[in-house]
């Protein structure tokens, strides 16, 4: 074997694992926010969490994306430890499917029927019909189908050429003595233990050993004992995502590492004790592609049955492993990068965390109105001010969320959403200010001794509900993806700033009478400006959700093409609002 076998080598593994990577991406894209859905809420018995755990690694092509995302579950508190240890096991056998595909590689005959079946002739059609949809399709489902078949035909084909590469391996005194070394299963255990915690992924791991057994003789003997470590090897990312997760996240992992661990170390003691009573001659056989897929199969499948019922000694132990510290849960814990490989669920964490976010707001903006209408008090404004501080936080967090989830590959819809989430959240945050300045300019009142009108207060009571009313709608809107709720902002929007006009009007009337001081007048200009602000942000907020389909951000074009609006529903929106805030 040469360098320029090495570099074939290194060229054939490459694409490998690059098509692998790229087609488990595509089947999680194509899958939507299905997938997680159902592992989150669908595991109410240890049966149901195995068939889950089995589906979806079969659909994805990948156990340890499942046991990273349930990491992420149990850390963002979706899930429960007991939920999620019937999964891990069923996506240990979901991942064998892998094998079985990849075994198809090693069909031979001489009828056109069975060439017909052999990769290297099918693949070259599934890359074009996998090429066309990506480059001539406009819908990103068929898309999503052809980058799944050219991620298949990227990997069969680095099968084969890898396979090629290591042709001459099987003349090499180095390499037969290392395959003689690994089968003393210990070393062979710890070798495939390495090779996968360093891949990272066991599916990946066997199929780069059916592809060396193509051309070079792999003793079962050899193949076996690495198999098995390759299990052990699987529980390495979960274990390195639950690093900055809360001590569940960790019991996570840790129940990650005890299935693969016990697995082995009861399996591998018992069959290699009848192998030494019975001399199973298979042992000596080389081993085909067909062979590695079945051991793998038949492990992972004997090693469930032995562990199933211990379900609940599994997640005690991991309870004992990582003791439970007494700490308040987060309001971030939804913005899990863990998410970001299911773009729409994490879009949707992300929009619940924003929900959040606005009803802070929402309650800042109440408070500061009952301190411009009722005895104003200091701690009360400090307490906005707080509430103002936290909604900064939440902006900050879900700004740099929503940034790393852009950096996705996202379908036009999932853009729109964030694109989305990101005005909202900077409406948000404006509104959150106001509801301080509100506060402030009650201190200033309450400081220099300062009140309103009779006149006065009856218009500034009327639209502080009309706020408080508008500000309510928007954190519906956010909360159930409301469009009704939005359209009626719009239409609550156009009464305020018409009431906000009319009591200018007013304002300027009593001025000139001298009901009103230069002083107030200022003031009470100043609170008429805030509120049109506050009301100007919600509208924005229900632009952005009414016209989020169109994919256009142009709020103020959009409330125009509102304004003039005459259908039925918006109408009927509109008058029930200017019959509600009326002047008298």
């Amino acid at each position: 074997m040469d360098i320029f076998s090495v570099l074939t080598l290194i060229g054939g593994l490459s694409l490998f694992l690059f098509g692998m990577n790229y087609m488990g991406d595509s089947l999680k894209k194509l899958s939507g926010s299905r997938l997680e859905m159902i592992l989150s809420k669908l595991t109410s018995s240890r049966f149901k969490g195995f068939l889950l755990g089995f589906g979806v690694t079969a659909i994805i092509q990948s156990s340890s994306a499942v046991m990273v995302t349930l990491v992420g579950f149990v850390n963002s508190g979706i899930m429960q430890l007991a939920q999620t240890t019937s999964v891990l096991m069923g996506a240990n056998i979901g991942t064998t499917v892998t094998g079985w595909l990849l075994s198809t590689s090693g069909i031979s005959g001489s009828s056109v029927f069975i060439n017909l079946l052999k990769p290297s002739s099918f693949t070259p059609i599934l890359a074009a019909v996998g090429l066309l949809f990506n480059m001539f399709s406009k819908s990103d489902k068929k898309k999503n189908v052809g980058s799944i078949l050219l991620g298949f035909a990227i990997l069969m084909f680095g099968m084969e050429t890898m396979s090629g590469a290591t042709e001459g391996l099987q003349d090499s005194p180095f390499f037969m003595d290392l395959l003689v070394s690994l089968s003393n299963p210990i070393l062979g255990i710890l070798a495939g233990t390495l090779f996968t915690a360093v891949i990272q992924s066991s599916s990946a791991s066997v199929g780069i050993i059916q592809a060396l057994s193509l051309t070079s003789p792999i003793p079962i003997s050899s193949a076996l004992p690495v198999i098995l470590g390759m299990n052990i090897g699987a529980a390495v990312p979960p274990v390195l995502s639950s690093i900055s997760g809360n001590t569940d996240a960790k019991r996570v992992a840790a129940s990650c590492v005890y299935i693969k661990l016990f697995s082995v170390l009861i399996t591998a003691p018992v069959f290699y004790i009848l192998n030494g009573v019975f001399d199973f001659a298979f042992m000596d056989l080389n081993a085909s592609v067909f062979s590695i897929a079945f051991m793998h199969t038949m492990f992972n499948i004997i090693s469930t049955i032995v562990l199933m019922p211990c379900c609940k000694w599994i997640e005690k132990l991991s309870e004992l492993t990582f003791k439970a510290k007494e700490q308040a849960p987060s309001p971030f814990q939804g913005l899990d990068n863990r998410f970001l490989i299911y773009p729409t669920f994490a879009a949707e964490k992300a929009r619940e965390v924003t929900a959040d976010m606005a009803e802070i707001a929402d309650s800042s903006i109440r408070l500061a109105l009952k301190l411009l209408t009722t005895d104003y008090s200091d701690k009360k404004r400090k307490k906005i001010r707080e509430r103002e501080k936290n909604i900064d936080m939440y902006e900050d967090k879900l700004n740099a969320y929503l940034v790393a989830l852009s950096a996705e590959p996202l379908t036009a819809a999932e853009s729109a959403e964030v694109a989305t989430l990101l005005h909202v959240i900077s409406d948000v945050e404006r509104i959150s200010d106001y509801s301080y300045t509100l506060a402030k300019t009650a201190r200033e009142m309450s400081e220099r001794e300062i009140t309103l009108s009779k006149s006065a207060s009856k218009e500034m009571a009327l639209v502080s509900d009309a706020v408080k009313e508008i500000v309510s709608l928007s954190v519906q809107a956010i909360s159930d993806v409301d469009s009704d709720a939005a359209l009626r902002i719009t239409c609550l929007n156009q009464v305020i700033e018409k009431v906000i006009h009319q009591m200018k009007s007013n304002h300027i009337k009593r001025l000139q009478k001298k009901e009103c001081s230069t002083e107030l007048g200022f003031i009470f200009s100043n609170l008429l400006t805030t509120f049109g602000r506050i009301s100007g942000h919600c509208s924005n907020i229900a632009v952005y959700f009414l016209q989020k389909k169109s994919q256009t951000f142009s709020p103020h074009e959009y409330k125009s093409r509102l304004q003039d609006d005459t259908t039925n529903q918006t109408q009927e929106f509109y008058s029930s609002y200017e019959e509600k805030y009326t002047l008298s």
